[in-house]
C-alpha cells in the first residue's frame, strides 16, 4: 500500500512538473506537442500504419473468427466443451 502511495505521489509530481516547469520557452509536455506535429513524425505515423495494416487485418479477422465460433452459452468451458474428447476402444 506504500509503495502504491509513493508511486501515486511520484507520478503526481512529475505530471504537475511536466505541465508547469518551463524549459525554455514551453513545458515538457508543450515540447512533446510541438514534436508530434512535426513533418518527420507524421510521415513515421503513416509509415507505421501501413506496414502495420496487414497485422491488423489479419487480428481483426481472427477475432471476428473467434467471435462467430462462440455459441455465447455462459456455462460453456470453451472449445472442450463444443467438442467432447472421444472415447476409449476397448
Amino acid at each position: 500500500m506504500i509503495r502504491l502511495l509513493v508511486f501515486l505521489a511520484l507520478a503526481g509530481a512529475l505530471a504537475f512538473c511536466g505541465a508547469t516547469v518551463k524549459l525554455g520557452n514551453r513545458t515538457f509536455f508543450e515540447h512533446v506537442r510541438a514534436i508530434w506535429h512535426t513533418n518527420e513524425v507524421q510521415d513515421l505515423k503513416h509509415g507505421v500504419e501501413e506496414k502495420a495494416a496487414p497485422a491488423v487485418k489479419r487480428v481483426k479477422k481472427g477475432v471476428e473468427a473467434a467471435i462467430e465460433d462462440d455459441d455465447g452459452s455462459a456455462g460453456s468451458a470453451g472449445s472442450a466443451a463444443k467438442h467432447p474428447a472421444p472415447a476409449h476402444a476397448q
